[in-house]
């Protein structure tokens, strides 16, 4: 199973504890947490559904490929962060 893990930036917003996910994408294990979450899902995701600008997702320490359908496939042991992207100058 992929261990998916929100960081403590995003938990301070909705506290979501570590989860074990079988998925085949990103887009279906955020979708599974967003089903227990929903409230998540528009602190992760846009209106149009595509990843918000401050947040990343890595997936075995690579950030994801795909921001707009979040179609990256997860191995079956894979660990996906979902971080709070970082900006400033």
């Amino acid at each position: 199973m992929s261990r998916l893990v929100f960081a403590p930036a995003i938990q301070r917003h909705v506290a979501v504890p570590d989860q074990e996910i079988e998925a085949p994408t990103v887009r279906a294990a955020l979708e599974q947490v967003f089903d227990e979450k929903p409230e998540l899902r528009g602190y992760l995701l846009d209106d149009q559904g595509q990843l918000r600008r401050h947040i990343a997702v890595f997936v075995d320490g690579v950030a994801v490929r795909d921001r707009l359908l979040l179609s990256d496939r997860l191995a079956p042991s894979a660990d996906v962060y979902v971080v709070q992207a970082l900006s400033g100058g």
